[in-house]
């Protein structure tokens, strides 16, 4: 299990289909775990995924469309039911914050939880600020009030065990070292930057329902990992604009301008099948040349490795496992920048469907797309 990767829960928009889920996206961040939109049927989504209601610490909402937040009451209920003790800090948008009540205290149950509300208002900004990361959120442009989210974990230092040695640093003066910056050993001073070098704080970015807007661009800005809505592909980009949505291309215009490094498309319109899902590769390949993944549900994508900074060694290569994997950008697109073999930054876990061959049921005339 790596320590740093997005558990796909569901990636469906306004209306689940044979083959995906609601939205549901488990982000596991070390000892963090932070879920984002649960939508119907999150709670059955993490029983196949393996997430467990104790491992989520933070429960983030955009906004209070249904297919981003009606999973919310059976994922609370699992959480008392299973005698959670932890707290968990939950944000929505502030303009809509009667809906989180009502959705916590959906159906009766015995509420247990401790919940710290974070009610976003229309400045968005920072949300929580620790030593692990910093979570942010920025108002996007959608029908209702609808925030993305941005995570930041801050640079800082890797201790490296041949300097370690050569500076005769070993047990608990190591520990001390990094509290203190700087220790006297055998009679000389031994500074932290002795025996380390830099390490790259990693950047997590969530833009869901949004039209075009400079605020997706600011929660993208240099991300690892940007998961992001492609409801349309660009055939549909007027109802794309008409319902605040994005196309593939859009989402991969943001990745080229942002600086992303791997792009995740995920809330594909119940209108489009399985056959479409390389319509979606192709037209976001056309503006972003980096890693692109189309997402399934239960997939397990890693968070990049980290980037590595001015004064910092290369890291060994790793080795890289691929099951069933849709994985576009790195060896399909010519202009790419990274080769996928030998990179060590992609590796998906994807179950086997069987019988997923079907295809999806086609959107019904006269509905709307949330």
């Amino acid at each position: 299990m790596a320590a740093r990767e997005l558990v796909v829960l569901g990636t469906a928009s306004q209306a689940p289909t044979r083959t995906r889920n609601h939205n549901g996206y488990f982000l596991r961040w070390d000892a963090s775990g932070l879920l984002f939109d649960p939508g119907e049927g999150t709670q059955r989504q993490m029983l196949l995924a393996g997430v467990t209601a104790s491992q989520i610490g933070w429960v983030c909402i955009t906004h209070f469309h249904g297919d981003h937040c009606l999973g919310l009451p059976g994922v609370l209920q699992r959480m008392a039911l299973d005698q959670v003790t932890h707290t968990v800090q939950v944000s929505y948008p502030a303009a809509n914050a009667e809906l989180f009540p009502r959705l916590r205290h959906a159906t009766l149950f015995r509420d247990s939880l401790c919940l710290v509300e974070h009610a976003i208002d229309d400045a968005g900004g920072t949300v929580a600020a620790g030593e692990a990361f910093t979570l942010e959120a920025r108002a996007l442009s959608h029908r209702v009030p609808s925030f993305g989210y941005r995570l930041t974990e801050p640079d800082g230092r890797r201790m490296r065990p041949d300097l370690l040695v050569a500076n005769g640093i070993s047990g608990p003066d190591i520990g001390r070292l990094q509290r203190a910056g700087k220790i006297v050993h055998d009679g000389r001073v031994v500074a932290l930057a002795n025996v380390s070098e830099p390490r790259a704080g990693q950047k997590f970015a969530f833009v869901m329902d949004t039209r075009l807007c400079d605020a997706a661009f600011e929660l993208a800005d240099g991300a690892d990992m940007l998961v992001c809505e492609s409801t349309f592909c660009d055939a549909d980009s007027e109802l794309a604009d008409e319902y605040g949505h994005l196309t593939a291309a859009q989402a991969g215009r943001i990745a080229a301008e942002a600086g992303v490094r791997l792009l995740v498309l995920t809330h594909f319109s119940q209108r489009y099948g399985p056959g479409d899902m390389p319509r979606f590769a192709a037209e976001a390949e056309a503006e972003f040349d980096g890693q692109i993944v189309v997402a399934n549900d239960l997939d397990r994508i890693p968070v990049p490795k980290r980037r590595r900074l001015p004064g910092s060694r290369p890291a060994p290569p790793l080795p890289l496992a691929l099951e069933n994997v849709w994985l576009f950008g790195c060896h399909s697109n010519p202009k790419a920048k990274h080769s996928l073999a030998g990179s060590g930054l992609i590796s998906i876990r994807r179950p086997c469907r069987a019988g997923s061959s079907g295809f999806e049921r086609p959107r019904s005339p006269g509905s709307s797309e949330q």
